[in-house]
């Protein structure tokens, strides 16, 4: 590892953080913060990735002194536990309730004593040469491991004077702000252009492509009027005989290194169906659910958690097997699977079955509302047309999103560059700063 402090400003110096700023505070005494006065509460969840904070929550401080981190305005907390340490979770603490907080334990609490900024302290325990080696030091097993205490307090922080703090912190501020909006506006861009993909494919798949085409009630509310040369029918209708919409394992167990590969919910999409990335179950539990297997060109629909994902399955998961969370669709032969693949990505299908999704958290529907989702099929040669208008401009659209999508990675990385090298001395910043007496408070 390159030793950055010998390249550092001639007025810069290396300090342990235990010796400017002090570790996890202790709560004020009962007669300073009473019983029932109201604190700050923050969940790990009220902890953005990017400084912000939540701070809805409150609480008497007799439910949280015990159990619960300490913190107060002006202190700075990281979260310490993986993967929210990894992700960057932690902010500077302004705006509590009586300027007071409490909060999940997994927060190491910093606060600045004299001669450290807040705000640069903030930076500085979100950049590379901070979360870098911490993420290194975590002690621990699996989900569980935290950055010791102990490697907090010997980190070495790269201080300037003062008031040259008050100035990155300050220029930090306005830079990451105008990367953050750009962020945000990308962000947006990518939410309108799943918008759009959106309605499009819904339009084709139920108005069809010629507008002066005489249409019909579906009967089904949230279907509307479809062509007149469409059939309307029940998606059970619309597959293989023999090969019924079923779900598959209901418990796969332990994944094994040797064994028959399984869709679960989160594996329907395009980049995880296939045998290097999917869970493996033993052949002794696959057995029992044999008719729940693959072919290529059936469908995998996701039907609990996020309900909606659907993707064609490939030649390589031939014979592979779903669980529970998944829906198999075999397109029979009044269909080509990939138009019904777009059909049941639409929201016409997709408003039919969130209407009778059952659950608060983890939101799901049952086979018996997917089987009798409603479908309006055009014949064939209508439907390749459809399909080859939706590939044509999805695609189009799926370019512009990835753009979007490369964009804001590239500015996220320059987001965490600009502040690893503020912190560390490496952005020469002085055509934009003032004079060390202009810096000083009069």
């Amino acid at each position: 590892m390159i030793d950055i402090t010998r390249s550092l400003p001639a007025n810069w110096r290396a300090v342990r953080l235990r010796f400017v700023a002090d570790l996890n505070p202790a709560a004020p005494p009962r007669n300073v913060l009473p019983d029932d006065e109201e604190v700050s509460f923050l969940p790990m969840e009220a902890i953005g990735e990017d400084g912000g904070l939540q701070l809805d929550l409150v609480r008497p401080a007799s439910e949280v002194r015990a159990s619960y981190s300490y913190f107060a305005d002006g202190d700075v907390a990281f979260a310490k536990v993986t993967p929210c340490f990894e992700n960057g979770k932690g902010a500077l603490m302004r705006g509590l309730v009586g300027g007071v907080g409490f909060g999940t334990t997994e927060l190491t609490v910093l606060r600045p004593r004299p001669g450290l900024h807040a705000d640069y302290l903030r930076y500085y325990l979100s950049s590379s040469r901070f979360r870098g080696p911490g993420a290194g030091a975590m002690t621990g097993a699996g989900g569980l491991k935290r950055v010791p205490d102990e490697f907090t307090r010997n980190d070495l922080i790269l201080l300037p004077p003062i008031a040259v703090q008050r100035f990155i912190a300050s220029y930090l501020d306005k830079e990451i702000a105008r990367i953050d909006a750009l962020t945000e506006k990308k962000t947006r861009f990518i939410e309108l252009l799943h918008e759009k993909r959106g309605a499009l494919i819904t339009q084709a798949v139920t108005r069809g492509l010629d507008p002066h085409a005489p249409m019909k009630d579906s009967g089904v509310e949230l279907l509307g009027y479809v062509p007149a040369s469409y059939t309307v029918t029940r998606l059970m209708h619309l597959t293989e005989y023999g090969r019924d919409i079923m779900y598959g394992i209901v418990l796969p167990g332990p994944d094994v290194e040797e064994g028959v590969p399984i869709v679960k919910g989160g594996n329907v999409k395009r980049e995880q169906l296939n045998r290097v990335k999917l869970c493996r179950t033993t052949p002794e539990i696959e057995a029992p659910f044999a008719r729940a297997r693959l072919r290529p060109n059936d469908i995998v629909y996701s039907i609990r958690g996020s309900i909606g994902d659907a993707e064609l399955v490939p030649e390589e998961l031939l014979d592979a097997n779903i669980t529970q969370d998944v829906a198999r669709v075999s397109p029979g032969p009044r269909v080509n699977p990939r138009w019904l693949l777009y059909f049941l990505k639409s929201r016409a299908l997709f408003a039919q079955l969130d209407r009778e999704a059952t659950g608060a958290t983890i939101r799901g529907i049952n086979i018996f509302s997917l089987k009798r989702a409603v479908v309006a099929v055009p014949e064939l040669a209508e439907q390749n047309q459809i399909l080859r208008y939706l590939d044509s401009h999805c695609a189009r659209i799926d370019r512009l999103s990835s753009a979007a999508k490369k964009s804001i990675e590239l500015l996220r990385e320059r987001r965490a560059a600009l502040i690893s090298a503020a912190v560390t001395g490496q952005i020469d910043l002085r055509a934009e700063q003032p004079t060390l007496e202009e810096l000083e408070p009069a």
